[in-house]
Parts: structure tokens; sequence; C-alpha cells
């Protein structure tokens, strides 16, 4: 990682920590609706267990939990991390909830073809580099199994942020303490090189709104 990206990854953690620690919950106990449709795709295709990476404070893990899923969730935020398995505990599904303090920028301390599913809802459009979300995306395809499903979220360049505030370059722009590389379609696609790319479906969420893409990719049986 060059000197200037570590430094902003750096930062990022920072940020995360400290918004959890003043904010904790902050997203609330509903779960997202990409996690929401994940369930769905990640059950008709007979997954059992998840991944899901940058969980945050948890309420798509316990979601995924909730529905009957095995669950370990990741994040580079132990603070979010502490108060998802304080939740899990009090939702009495801790048995199937197991976390992980992990930064997506080192490969996955998982066995090759040992998940079923992952999902990841705004978690690649973070402050990782062009270079960062294709190890990555290489790294989940090599923890799934055949057949296995990855789900994603990111904010794309018809978000109304891109191109504003502070620009880091590679297409991240940071705006509140928050940085974000926006994607183009392009990036989408090379990402799906060697998948079946099943759906690049457009939503907004939030109240700017955020305008994002939900990807679903799957590796062949």
């Amino acid at each position: 990682m060059a000197g200037n990206e570590k430094d902003l990854a750096d930062a990022q953690r920072r940020h995360w920590q400290s918004t959890y620690s003043a904010h904790p919950g902050m997203y609330g106990e509903e779960p997202s609706g990409p996690a929401v449709h994940a369930a769905a795709v990640f059950r008709t295709a007979g997954a059992r267990d998840v991944l899901e990476l940058g969980a945050g404070h948890g309420r798509d893990a316990l979601y995924f939990a909730r529905q009957g899923f095995t669950v370990k969730a990741t994040d580079f935020s132990s603070t979010g991390l502490e108060q998802l398995s304080e939740a899990a505990r009090s939702q009495g599904v801790d048995a199937r909830v197991t976390t992980a303090v992990h930064d997506v920028r080192e490969p996955l301390e998982l066995l090759d073809a040992s998940v079923d599913a992952v999902f990841a809802h705004m978690l690649l459009c973070m402050a990782l580099s062009t270079k960062e979300i294709h190890a990555l995306v290489g790294d989940v395809r090599r923890v799934l199994r055949p057949g296995g499903v990855f789900v994603y979220t990111v904010r794309h360049t018809g978000d109304a942020h891109y191109g504003g505030g502070t620009a880091h370059g590679d297409d991240i722009y940071e705006h509140g303490g928050f940085a974000v590389h926006f994607f183009d379609r392009g990036l989408v696609d090379a990402l799906a090189d060697g998948w079946a790319l099943n759906e690049v479906h457009a939503f907004e969420e939030g109240d700017l709104p955020r305008r994002l893409w939900r990807v679903t990719q799957s590796l062949p049986r």
C-alpha cells in the first residue's frame, strides 16, 4: 500500500471507530433493503452460510442470522463488532454469528471454497484503490464455493457527491470525513470478469439521496 493510501486508510479506520463510539447502532436495527434482497437470493441459491464484509454494528448480519443463516461478520472497527456481538446475544442468535476484525486490504483469513455467499453493503466503495478492489473481489472468489453468490452495493458516478469534496484520486472523494470510491459501470463489469453477472440494479438510499448499484454475481457450479 502506498504511503498516501495507508494514511487515508488509517484515517478512515479512526473515523469509523469514533463514529460508532459516538453513535452506537447508528444505522438502526432494521436491515437494509439490499440485505433483505440478498437473503432471498442466497436462499434460492441454497446457501447456508454468509460472510458479510464491512458489517459495522450488525443490522444486516443479525438479519441474516434471524433468517437462519450461519453468519461470519467482519469489519475493521472493533467497536462496531462489539455492538454486533452484544446485539446477537440479546436477540438470541449468537450461536449463529461469529465476528472478526479484518481490514479488506488484507487477504481473508478463510479457506478456499469455504463459504456459500458473500454480502457487502457499501464496503467496496470505501477508501479503496481500484487495485485493492480487484484484489478483494479476487479473494471473495477464492473463498466462495462453486455456485457461490456475491451481492454488493456501491455508490456510483451518478451520485450527487461525485466530483465534489476533497479529491484523493482514483475516483475517491471525501465528504464530512467519509471517503468514497465512486464506481463507473466499467469497473462493475471488470469485477465480474469470470463470473455470471446476474444483475446490476440502480436504487437510491438516504436523504441526499445516495445513488447506488446493487450488484449480484455468481460463480459457476
